[in-house]
């Protein structure tokens, strides 16, 4: 059957790789409909994304049909239509057996540190597959994306009345800002997009929003948002060490920074006396949990997330090589871009 390979950076393939052999106990077989085109995918094709190797069949953000399950499976039978977990955890290092599955050490990505659902059937485990038999196959593909975003907010906890402040409004920091918003806290999001600034305050009805000048500038309209408070939560979305070592400038006394971006550059902190006088709490925020994939289809299907302003792009499987040197420039304005397999 046919895949697609990044052989190196800038460089895809079509192969044709030996069809999966029928599910083994707790493994499904499934069929892939749609697979969601994210930051990873993009800094895998340029060859900016750490922990992405070569060659690759990429592709983590799946929406699948089961076509056959192996014995004991329970949780899904042919013919649902899935979102796919694509973080295959070992699920017996000490992060796994503390329930930190999203932060297993031996962890390994589909598409990223192992081949990915670019293709036309895959075997997983069962346990990796969340029913929604509601949503479309291109909202399903959507749900990993959203879990990331919804990650991040759980680690910053943010509460009604406070301020959160996104830092980055790609697709990540647009996540973020979903559910940003689902906490009752009030949003500030921040980007040097103006087009996509518009895109926050349009279709996704969140008003305040920072075009970034570098400059005191920002810090002024942040504060003008505050009060002079500043955020009570920042969470940086940008994967640019620059913006996520400032991200700390615009956290209030005793805020919290999140870092959900991913950067290959050190962090240079010369402000030691700036995070100790104001008592900081700095996180990282990797993956998502499990529980996190079950909350968004619930949401999707309850209409509290609208999906339609996020898919703004489309190609088929045999599209992809000329789409994505395209999609890859801001003027394009790809929000989420969604490859239709079947």
């Amino acid at each position: 059957m046919k895949a697609l390979q990044l052989e190196k950076p800038l460089s895809w393939r079509t192969i044709q790789i030996d069809e999966p052999p029928a599910p083994a106990a707790g493994e499904a077989l499934m069929r892939i409909l749609s697979v969601g085109v994210c930051g990873t995918d993009l800094g895998g094709f340029l060859g900016k994304m750490p922990m992405f190797s070569y060659p690759r069949i990429p592709g983590h953000e799946l929406g699948v049909e089961v076509i056959a399950v192996g014995e004991g499976v329970t949780n899904v039978k042919p013919g649902d239509l899935c979102s796919v977990e694509p973080y295959l955890n070992c699920r017996n290092c000490y992060a796994c057996r503390r329930g930190f599955t999203n932060c297993c050490e031996h962890n390994k990505t589909m598409g990223v540190m192992c081949d990915g659902g670019l293709t036309e059937r895959i075997i997983l485990p069962a346990r990796k597959l969340h029913v929604a038999n509601r949503l479309t196959a291109g909202q399903c593909a959507l749900v990993e994306m959203l879990a990331i975003g919804c990650h991040a907010v759980d680690r910053g906890n943010p509460k009604r009345g406070e301020t959160v402040l996104v830092i980055g409004a790609g697709p990540i920091g647009l996540s973020v800002v979903e559910f940003a918003k689902l906490s009752g806290a009030d949003t500030v999001v921040m980007d040097i997009s103006e087009t996509r600034l518009a895109f926050v305050r349009e279709k996704m009805g969140v008003p305040n929003t920072i075009l970034v000048r570098g400059d005191e500038s920002d810090l002024k309209a942040l504060a003008e948002f505050t009060n002079g408070q500043m955020a009570d939560v920042v969470i940086d979305a940008t994967g640019n060490n620059k913006s996520m070592v400032r991200a700390m400038e615009f956290a209030s006394f005793a805020g919290r920074v999140v870092y959900v971006g991913i950067t290959q550059q050190n962090l240079e902190f010369p402000q030691v006396p700036f995070l100790h006088r104001r008592e900081l709490t700095l996180m990282a925020s990797r993956n998502a949990p499990t529980r996190d994939f079950t909350r968004i289809i619930s949401l999707i299907e309850d209409g509290r997330i609208d999906t339609v302003p996020w898919i703004t792009h489309h190609a088929s499987f045999e599209e992809v090589p000329e789409a994505f040197p395209i999609w890859i420039k801001p003027e394009t304005g790809v929000i989420k871009a969604v490859i239709h397999v079947a």
